[in-house]
């Protein structure tokens, strides 16, 4: 069977949002700025360059000069490569902007979109180029280091069996210390067997992960062993220097609480979809190394939960002046900050992360930050040549494997069967004949219609039912083909759900190596809204 792919919106694995602004539905044109196709850079070349030339008081060319100097920090205890150092470089040249995806601190880079995520970036890097080679465009993974759900990322699944990090996490992820992973690592040692493959997982997980020290360290080293020959550069938002950046938009969440306003707008012209995200009067948290609390106003001061903390409004400017580290955007505000410090073109995300941003238009307007390209990330389906062998051998087209399992367990019954399961000819000839009944009731005595409309739904009920027993009787005849089917779409949809989101990608790195990420750069098309279906 060969590589083949099915759009987006005919999978069935994506929302009715994202479908209508794949779309490009009208009533959605409000919520954002540019749709993703190569034309629309060209104008977002001109309006971020002009943007990020000055905002918030800080001049386009000190703020590159500082986002270069904490990626040069931030990059000292790990080797880098040549096209990864000359990126940096790069971004302090007013011609050169970047595309950005942001993700989770998931243990092992946790399911397999997180490689799709950053793949579409690279590629859409490269197109970019291509198109606009006077201008440089640098990949970008913001990985989430203030995020404090801990449970969300604490593991990962390897051939159907879980592997956890369990301990306590307060405060930011990024910040946890990497103790204990030794145990998790002896459990996945014994689990993922032997062959170069293999032995090359244990060593990326072993140096990750128990030669770092915390949890952003152990990914920064993690992302960059798996990207580096693309250029990928990794960045973390929590960084003091990047902080007194956005000094101004904290001030302003504070005294002003304009994105609580501005979503709340917004938010009624999502009523057909439902929010995503509702905004809180105040998108902050403080945080401490062991602490991540929201910030809020009451009684006439601003208090951080759960703790003792208070401030009065002056106290609170100066905590923000002098400690700018200690205050982290939540979901909705994390974005400004993203844009704010990024000369950023373009966000690429999932469904959900493309919901929430839909939501922040009018608030980034408010702000003079020119709102970003919303890509949908690339998603793939993994098949082996032995499973896409049996596909055929089954007559399954990659289309018949999305669908639904009932679905497709009925629909193939019907073909296999040697004839027709399906009584809609003898359905409507039963009608026909009622047609006449009809006629002849309300001629003579209309009572007598409902006894004949009852008749009639009684009598076409019986069909449905002989019907159903027959599609069940020819289920049990064409049983052993039937199971084969389903098993083969259990291996390609675990559980029943997407494979990307499941899945880790070492389930397939220990067969194919290095080719499996060769084999997603070569075929992963960003600007494309098409499911990719890679056989390896």
């Amino acid at each position: 069977m060969p590589t083949d792919c099915i759009s987006y919106q005919e999978s069935g694995y994506f929302s009715m949002l994202i479908n209508d602004y794949l779309n490009e539905k009208p009533e959605l044109k409000a919520l954002y700025h540019r749709f993703p196709n190569l034309e629309s850079f060209k104008l977002q070349l001109v309006e971020k360059g002009n943007n990020f030339s000055d905002g918030g008081g800080v001049n386009g060319k000190f703020k590159r000069e500082i986002l270069v100097s904490v990626l040069e920090k931030q990059y000292e205890s790990i080797s880098i490569s040549k096209e990864t150092k000359q990126n940096i470089h790069n971004l302090i040249h007013s011609n050169t902007f970047t595309i950005t995806t942001g993700h989770q601190l998931n243990l092992f880079t946790g399911p397999l979109y997180f490689l799709y995520k950053i793949i579409s970036t690279i590629n859409l890097c490269k197109e970019l180029k291509t198109e606009y080679p006077e201008h440089n465009f640098v990949p970008i993974y913001w990985m989430a280091t203030e995020d404090h759900d801990f449970e969300e990322i604490n593991y990962f699944t390897f051939k159907h069996k879980k592997f956890s990090w369990n301990r306590k996490s307060f405060g930011p992820v990024g910040r946890i210390s990497n103790e204990g992973l030794g145990d998790v690592f002896d459990v996945f040692k014994s689990e993922i067997g032997l062959g170069k493959n293999a032995e090359s997982l244990k060593n990326l997980f072993k140096k990750a992960y128990l030669e770092h020290s915390n949890l952003a360290d152990a990914t920064r080293f993690l992302a960059n062993e798996l990207f580096a020959k693309e250029g990928l550069v990794i960045i973390d938002g929590d960084a003091t220097d990047l902080k007194k950046i956005f000094v101004p938009y904290i001030k302003n969440e504070l005294l002003h609480q304009t994105a609580f306003a501005k979503v709340n707008e917004t938010i009624p012209l999502l009523e057909k979809y439902s929010a995503q995200v509702n905004p809180r009067e105040i998108n902050l948290f403080y945080i401490e190394d062991n602490l991540r609390e929201r910030i809020v106003f009451k009684n006439g001061k601003y208090a951080v939960l759960n703790t003792k903390l208070t401030f009065s409004e002056d106290e609170i400017v100066k905590e923000v002046e002098n400690h700018p580290e200690k205050f982290s955007p939540n979901v909705l505000l994390r974005p400004l900050y993203q844009e704010v410090i990024l000369p950023n073109l373009c966000y690429i995300g999932g469904g959900g992360e493309l919901a929430y941003w839909l939501e922040l238009k009018s608030f980034f307007e408010s702000q003079n930050v020119t709102f970003p390209i919303l890509l949908l990330r690339n998603s793939v389906l993994l098949a082996t040549e032995k499973q896409a062998a049996k596909a055929d051998k089954l007559q399954l087209t990659w289309r018949d494997l999305f669908m639904n399992q009932q679905e497709l367990f009925t629909q193939k019954t019907k073909i296999l069967s040697d004839f027709t399961i399906d009584f809609t000819a003898q359905k409507e000839a039963l009608k026909k004949q009622f047609e006449d009944l009809h006629k002849i009731a309300v001629a003579t005595d209309k009572s007598f219609l409902g006894a004949v409309k009852a008749q009639e739904a009684k009598q076409i009920k019986g069909l449905e039912n002989l019907e159903k027993r027959l599609l069940k009787a020819e289920k049990r005849v064409h049983q052993e083909q039937l199971n084969r089917i389903i098993a083969l779409q259990n291996e390609l949809f675990p559980n029943q759900s997407l494979q990307e989101r499941k899945v880790n990608f070492a389930e397939f790195y220990v067969e194919f190596g290095e080719v499996l990420i060769e084999k997603l750069l070569t075929e992963l098309k960003p600007l494309e809204q098409e499911f990719k279906v890679v056989v390896l």
